[in-house]
């Protein structure tokens, strides 16, 4: 019913779920780099207590957050590299439905092997 759903007859490259599965593995990501964070400060605010500093919670969760940006690179690696790949999967489907919506307002009959349907 709402525009963002594709035609009956579209193919493509891009499987049904994949921006379910975008959501699932971003929402996975920035949970896992929220967890860091939580885990780094916990650590600052550990540590510091038992060499009797005291350190407010903001800024050790300031400085968990500098140490877990580039940390995060590393360590979620793989789960960034998903994130990536279904960002192009969902932006390649994009392009080909907005090339044939403009074949269709041209008046155009559009031709899906053309844009590349018979890779899949």
């Amino acid at each position: 019913m709402s525009d963002a759903t594709p035609p009956e007859g579209a193919t493509g490259q891009q499987p049904a779920g994949a921006g379910r599965r975008l959501a699932r593995n971003l929402a996975l990501y920035t949970l896992a780099r929220l967890g860091l964070v939580v885990v780094i400060t916990v650590a600052i605010v550990g540590i510091a207590r038992l060499v009797s500093v005291d350190i407010p919670l903001v800024v050790a969760a300031l400085f968990a957050l500098l140490i877990a940006m580039p940390l995060s690179l590393t360590l979620f690696k793989k789960l960034r590299t998903r994130v990536n790949e279904d960002i192009a999967l969902v932006d390649e489907k994009r392009r080909r439905d907005k090339a044939l919506l403009r074949a269709r307002l041209r008046g155009e009959t559009p031709d899906e092997d053309k844009d590349g349907g018979t890779s899949a």
